[in-house]
């Protein structure tokens, strides 16, 4: 019943915002040149690779969006959601986050292996899925560099106009 139980707790925390819209719909959609959406992400975007980030393609951004967010995690980690990489206050114009770069002007915060900036799918074993989370604010938001995630999904509330998900997936060999 405990299993249950934190389950439950983790997926409402890690969806307390509203649904995302998909890639297909007329809303904002993020897609990657380097993996289709649910299928491998290659080894250069790991630790097992170079380690940097993979080119991410945004679209249908809201009008009215003041800055967007992304957000990427692994829900499958073993000790619960595990954060790597966060930026925020990118422009709402970006149409392309360049692989091995963040965006002109956002901030990065702190990830879950305690650095500012992307860490790549290093799962401990098996397969794990990776979350990149896109989120069109109403807002700019003035955290700074050392706000980690739950920070910046406090920060989030009441002022998301649209979200995507881009899902991937890494095993190690």
């Amino acid at each position: 019943m405990r299993i249950i139980a934190a389950a439950c707790l983790t997926s409402l925390l890690v969806y307390v915002f509203p649904a995302p819209v998909f890639a297909g719909s007329a809303g904002m959609s993020m897609t990657s040149p380097a993996f289709v959406r649910q299928g491998a992400i290659p080894k250069t975007y790991t630790c097992d690779g170079r380690n940097i980030n993979p080119e991410l393609v945004i679209r249908n951004v809201p009008v009215g969006a003041k800055s967007l967010v992304l957000i990427v995690e692994d829900p499958d980690a073993p000790a619960g959601v595990w954060t790597h990489w966060i930026v925020w206050n990118i422009r709402p114009s970006t149409r392309i986050i360049r692989e091995g770069s963040s965006p002109a002007g956002a901030v990065q915060g702190t990830n879950d292996f305690q650095e500012q900036g992307y860490d790549g799918p290093c799962p401990p074993s098996g397969t794990h899925r990776y979350f990149f989370r896109l989120f069109a604010l109403d807002t700019t938001l003035g955290l700074g560099p050392a706000a980690v995630k739950a920070t910046l999904e406090n920060a989030l509330h009441g002022h998301v106009l649209e979200q995507t998900l881009l899902a991937g997936r890494y095993t190690r060999r």
